[in-house]
């Protein structure tokens, strides 16, 4: 703590406290994947959450003088970053999705899926946002995927499903925090046992995906997130092969399936070659998120191992 006095002696403004802490993160070699990208982007967002300050502040702000306390409280975070190699959202207890404040600890993944791009947009012009009436988010952790559809298709109801009590039980808080307790309504389940027996318009997913090769390389801010929301077996499509198995079964005509698989794409194109696949493009060059249309699930029903049930 001393040396941590003497620095803040020396730092006056945001801005100096953030080239420093900029600075101590690239020299410890931390690893930057929860939401930046970069230690200056790293080091704005803690800063500016210790002081309760907004992330879209006046650039005129950043040079204004903090108290001894403000520059303590600055530099405790930067510190406590370095020494635990914890993600910046388990230090502060909230993350950002889509727009939207969450909060989240280590019982459920940091929100960092491009998904919420597409989100945005109502998937158009697969769906007609207006037309939605049921969405199901499966693996929701945090509830963020939920919240964010629940906010693009108003007139939906939105099914949110996990394995694990203590991820939904961070998914209730966010859902009251959102007040969407009408519209997000949340469910212990595997995959789609648990679910109550309905068909739906989006079924949307950002499940375990890392395979065995990728997850024993995982630099060590990943190792403070839920194992079994990552790790997915050998090939990492473990829980992909359960919702490709059902979807089909799941979905109205017309409805979609969207599933985030990451670095797992590869494998999920070898094992599935004549299923054809809608690979989604982003704006800021994120991949690794397929589609598939109902009729589409339908029809390569036997090569996706789903029997389809009439009804």
């Amino acid at each position: 703590m001393r040396h941590l006095e003497q620095v803040a002696n020396s730092l006056l403004t945001l801005t100096d406290c953030i080239r420093w802490g900029a600075s101590q993160f690239n020299a410890a070699g931390l690893h930057f994947g929860h939401g930046t990208d970069n230690a200056l982007d790293e080091a704005f967002g803690l800063a500016l959450q210790a002081v309760h300050l907004p992330f879209d502040l006046h650039p005129s702000y950043l040079d204004a003088r903090l108290t001894v306390e403000e520059r303590l409280a600055i530099l405790s975070l930067f510190d406590r970053r370095i020494r635990e190699r914890r993600p910046a959202a388990y230090l502060t207890g909230e993350a950002w999705f889509a727009g939207l404040p969450f909060f989240v600890d280590e019982r459920v993944l940091v929100p960092r899926s491009p998904l919420a791009e597409w989100i945005a947009r109502g998937f158009d012009p697969w769906l007609d946002a207006a037309a939605v009436s049921r969405v199901l988010d499966l693996g929701t952790g945090s509830g963020c995927i939920a919240i964010a559809c629940a906010m693009a298709f108003p007139e939906a109801q939105v099914d949110a499903a996990d394995i694990d009590p203590g991820a939904l039980a961070v998914a209730a808080r966010n859902v009251a925090r959102h007040q969407l307790e009408n519209h997000v309504h949340l469910h212990q389940s595997d995959v789609y046992a648990g679910l109550p027996a309905v068909r739906y318009d989006l079924i949307i997913s950002n499940p375990p995906y890392v395979d065995a090769a990728d997850f024993s390389d995982l630099p060590p801010e990943y190792r403070h997130e839920p194992d079994h929301a990552l790790a997915a077996g050998t090939d990492g499509l473990n829980v992909v092969r359960q919702i490709l198995a059902g979807a089909g079964d799941r979905l109205n005509p017309g409805g979609i399936l969207v599933v985030e698989v990451g670095n797992s794409a590869e494998a999920v194109a070898r094992t599935w070659p004549e299923v054809p696949f809608t690979w989604l493009a982003f704006e800021h060059g994120e991949d690794g998120v397929f589609l598939l249309t109902a009729e589409q699930l339908h029809d390569d029903a036997v090569a996706l191992g789903a029997g389809r049930t009439e009804g």
